[in-house]
């Protein structure tokens, strides 16, 4: 079984606190900004004394009173008079109901003036507030109107009044025609009507629609809230901030809710105090809200005998439902269903769903489930066998669609068997029409039923790797099933500690088990725990040592492929590329045409760096038999993997980006975050820093929350990059020390993270032997444990390496060799060493030539550019070829311009080697500690200040900073005087702050 429990007792526990239950006192208003802004423009001008109306309308629950108690306030607040009155249908009808309620709030707040200040109106309003108010004996309509017009403007006079008219639609004719009279009289008076009713048809609605054709108002149809909406008002309701909502509760707030106020305030409280209760409630206990349950049914209730069946049956097919199967089901036409049709579409229990009348849905999923527990267990089941019987001899043979909505029905029915395959089998569509998604849910329901004795083991065994399958793709890892064996970890979530368990499956053939757990296997490594997903993958190999299969086999060969990327090995990447090649051969022999392309994917990615055109094969190979088999999932991994190799080159992630949008709608989202990744890297070498951010800001919030560890690790050595390729050192140590639990995960992060973020950084401080040693640590790391992926090998290391004189021609002949090199981003460095290599050999104008292809590539990166220009000026000015002054200049203004003060700095003092002018920067004091600012100390001061403290020599400073040993001891002279320390130790001692 499932357990969708964790996520909100999590939501209990760590988002809301110990529930408290509904907040006491007033609530903040939530998503009506624009709506309360109109409101106090009316309110504005009444107080000015140009009276104005307002019509209120929207469904019920959608927050027409709330917003009308929030226009009282703010009328108070602003020293106006108020009053508020409400239409009812409940009892014997009252003759000008909400207008009698509002004149006697007016009196007991002594607001209302005596019947002698009205004239010959004020027997017309005695008559209105008298023990007997019929309107045949009271007055006109117009009457009637006149007096209470005149009243607000007595009662409005020099300060404005607001008179609100609640639940109009129940209003008597009477009060609907005083109402229209105020409306078109009401602009010369110092007051303004805010009128609230339902959208359904009536003569308030009619009365509204000439209002605003007239222009005696305006209307302000309230909608429901949008996501971002409803995760306010969950955070408002239950205590928290925003951020601190469980993912889980706002998922299901969601769904269940349509974002309708009422309804989201009652289940995102029900929701968390049920998490907290759980386990002392039994398994009864019900799922949907009180509060809700209580409405729908008497919304329900007002339709009759024919409309309670008709919607009790309509609940059996969840949210939506096929009015011709019902019709058939009911033994009625549509001309008997219609008047109920039409009385259930007003009271917005529901609504047609899509053009013509064929399907309709219940406005908010709760309604359905409401309805669905008011059931009895032998009413719901007849209901059920009849729309099963109606469905089946409407559409023979389910086609399409039809087979989740019959399943869905003869789980009703009591059919688990049948129900089970009809699941199974709506499944198989939806994944091959890519609805992964959708295919899990059902899965997910299929599984539920499966009790012995269901289905067979073989139709048991096939529904788990589906179901496995589906999870694997969706990265909803809670969906795995929950473990009946022991669990060394304390928790399910991945098929228990790798024992034979599999999911109470211990009936199942052992060739079918070790299928499972090789799955089970994947899905570990999704999560990030290696030793977890060795442990499955021995059972699977044990399992299969015994009973061999050649069915079997590949899946298992695969998995293994997987699971050796996650070892710490200098042969981890042969030993996986070998097994990709076995699972690819086995597939093909056993015809399982998925596993071949994951195979292929796989083998594509380990041999991408090396030889790309290789790769490419394997994945455009991939992508062939997706196409010719109709596996829309292997196809967009294909086309994701051929979109990432074009990017690398022609350096435009449009494809990728058209494939991160399709994964998402399919419901791939470790694929998406993965995409994601790739626009993240994208974005931070163009230095679009923040887009980068928002990408794997938003990416590493989806990849924590469905758990997969993975993925997070990538996303959080993406951000170190980020921060390091804008010289931000706090920054990157911050997101290095997230990354740190998270290596076992991904084990190849630590090599990527020396290359890609620490020396990177470095560069940017002009920190180069620090640089050095990062870059020769990252390559250690690689030699140990080979990555896949590039950090530096052959680009900037290139680059570096020849600068210095380690590397020549023949490195760079190797990095030619290697895919990797001919990337847009490592062409800039490798073009620029064989720059430097030719201008040491006396080919100026080659180098030149070379050195003008290679920064023609790095257009489109603006730091690494600038970079590439700073590393090279000095050898180009000393071997007569290139433009290195120019390229200083550049350099200089970019980095200036990044607060990059060191690379500024650097640049500025290689234009004074080369004796050209140097352009005088006098910024940067806002650097500089308040305490030392008040000493007089200056931007280059503090410069040298900051390597003071941490004990560096004057010979260092000098050479860090590019400036002469005479100057630095002026500067360090300067700062002892100006701070009053008697010498540099003494300095360093009360300066340690200024290195953090």
């Amino acid at each position: 079984m499932f357990d969708s429990g964790p996520a909100l007792r999590e939501a209990a526990r760590g988002a809301a606190g110990p529930h408290e239950g509904p907040r006491t006192g007033p609530a903040q208003l939530i998503g009506r900004a624009a709506e309360m802004g109109r409101i106090t423009a009316v309110l504005t001008a009444a107080r000015a004394g140009r009276g104005g109306a307002i019509f209120v309308t929207g469904e019920p629950g959608v927050g027409k009173t709330r917003l009308a108690a929030e226009a009282l306030a703010a009328a108070a607040a602003a020293g106006m008079a108020t009053a508020r009155g409400r239409a009812s249908a409940v009892g014997s009808p009252v003759p000008y109901r909400p207008l009698v309620e509002a004149l006697f709030l007016l009196a007991r707040t002594g607001l209302l003036p005596g019947p002698d200040a009205l004239g010959h109106h004020g027997p017309v309003l005695a008559r209105l507030l008298g023990d007997d108010c019929d309107p045949a004996a009271a007055a006109s309509h117009v009457m009637v109107g006149e007096t209470v017009l005149r009243l607000l403007g007595s009662v409005g006079e020099g300060r404005g009044c607001l008179l609100v008219l609640d639940d109009l639609h129940d209003a008597d004719a009477g009060t609907l025609a005083v109402l229209e009279y105020l409306l078109d009289n009401i602009g010369q008076q110092p007051a303004a009507l805010l009128l609230v009713a339902g959208r359904a048809c009536g003569a308030a609605a009619e009365l509204a629609a000439r209002a605003r054709q007239r222009g005696a108002a305006t209307a302000l149809d309230l909608g429901p809230l949008d996501h971002p909406e409803v995760r306010l008002l969950v955070a408002t309701e239950l205590g928290v901030t925003p951020g601190a909502v469980c993912p889980e509760l706002l998922r299901r707030t969601v769904a269940g809710s349509a974002g309708i106020p009422f309804v989201v305030k009652e289940l995102a409280h029900d929701l968390a105090g049920r998490a907290g209760r759980r386990g002392r409630q039994g398994p009864g206990a019900p799922a949907v809200p009180a509060g809700v349950t209580d409405t729908v049914r008497r919304q329900a209730a007002g339709l009759g005998p024919l409309g309670a069946e008709l919607l009790g049956m309509a609940a059996l097919f969840g949210r939506s439902f096929p009015l011709p199967v019902l019709e058939r089901a009911l033994g009625r036409d549509h001309g008997e269903l219609s008047a109920v049709l039409r009385a259930a579409v007003a009271s917005y229990l529901i609504t047609p769903d899509g053009p013509g009348t064929q399907w309709y849905a219940f406005r908010y999923r709760l309604a359905a489930e409401a309805l669905l527990d008011d059931l009895g267990p032998g009413e719901r089941a007849g209901y059920a066998r009849r729309a099963v019987r109606a469905l089946t001899a409407l559409h023979p043979g389910l086609p399409g669609a039809w087979c989740a909505p019959a399943a869905r029905l003869y789980e009703h029915a009591g059919d688990a068997r049948e129900a089970v395959r009809l699941y199974g089998e709506a499944a198989r569509r939806e994944m091959d029409e890519g609805a992964v998604e959708r295919a899990l849910e059902l899965l997910t329901r299929a599984h539920r039923l499966l009790e012995p004795g269901t289905t067979s083991p073989e139709a048991h065994a096939t529904l788990l790797e589906r179901l496995l399958d589906a999870v694997a793709c969706s990265g909803r890892l809670d969906r795995v099933p929950a473990q009946t064996g022991p669990d060394e970890e304390g928790g399910g979530g991945d098929g228990g500690g790798g024992g034979d368990e599999c999911g109470a499956a211990h009936h199942l053939p052992a060739r079918r088990r070790a299928g499972l757990h090789a799955r089970l296997s994947e899905i570990a490594t999704l999560r990030g725990r290696p030793a977890r997903a060795r442990a499955h993958l021995d059972t699977a190999r044990r399992l299969l040592d015994a009973h061999p299969s050649e069915a079997h086999t590949p899946v298992v060969d695969l998995a293994a492929a997987h699971v050796e990327l996650s070892r710490v090995a200098p042969d981890r990447l042969a030993t996986a590329a070998a097994l990709a090649r076995r699972a690819v051969e086995g597939a093909q022999g056993a015809r399982l045409p998925d596993v071949a392309g994951r195979a292929l994917l796989l083998l594509g990615r380990l041999e991408r760096d090396q030889d790309e055109p290789a790769a490419v094969a394997h994945f455009s190979r991939a992508r062939a038999i997706a196409l010719a088999r109709h596996l829309p999932v292997l196809r967009v991994r294909a086309e994701m993997e051929l979109a990432t190799v074009a990017a690398s080159h022609d350096d435009r992630p449009t494809r990728v980006e058209r494939t991160r949008r399709e994964a998402l709608r399919m419901g791939l989202l470790p694929l998406a975050h993965e995409a994601g990744l790739v626009l993240a890297l994208d974005r931070i070498r163009r230095c679009a820093f923040e887009e980068a951010r928002d990408l794997i800001d938003d990416a590493a919030d989806d990849a924590a929350r469905l758990g997969l560890g993975r993925t997070l690790a990538a996303l959080r050595l993406a951000e170190a990059v980020r921060c390091a390729h804008q010289g931000r050192r706090p920054e990157m140590r911050e997101a290095l020390e997230r990354l740190t639990p998270l290596l076992d995960a991904e084990p190849t992060a630590r090599a990527l993270s020396y290359g890609l973020a620490r020396a990177f950084c470095s560069l940017l401080e002009e920190r180069y032997d620090a640089a050095r040693q990062e870059f020769a640590q990252a390559l250690a790391h690689d030699a140990e444990n080979p990555s896949a992926g590039d950090f530096g090998r052959h680009g900037v290391i290139l680059l570096l390496g020849v600068l210095d004189g380690r590397m020549g021609r023949r490195h760079l002949a190797a990095a030619a060799r290697a895919s990797a090199g001919g990337t847009r981003w490592n062409h800039q460095f490798a073009g620029l060493a064989q720059a430097v290599l030719l201008g040491r050999e006396g080919r100026p104008e080659e180098a030149t030539a070379v050195a003008g292809k290679a920064l023609e590539a790095a257009e489109l990166y603006p730091m690494a550019r600038r970079l590439c220009l700073r590393l090279v000026a000095r050898a180009a000015y000393e071997d007569g070829w290139g433009e290195p002054v120019d390229w200083l200049r550049e350099a200089e203004e970019y980095f200036h311009g990044a607060g990059l003060r060191a690379a500024a700095g650097a640049c500025r003092a290689l234009l004074r080697g080369m004796g050209a002018s140097v352009r005088q920067r006098r910024t940067g004091t806002e650097q500089v500690p308040d305490g030392l600012r008040r000493c007089g100390v200056t931007a280059r001061e503090f410069e040298v200040a900051r390597l003071v403290a941490v004990r560096t020599s004057n010979k260092d400073i000098a050479a860090r900073l590019h400036i002469s040993l005479r100057t630095v001891e002026k500067h360090v002279a300067n700062l002892l005087r100006k701070t009053g320390h008697p010498n540099r130790t003494a300095f360093a001692d009360s300066a340690h702050d200024l290195t953090r």
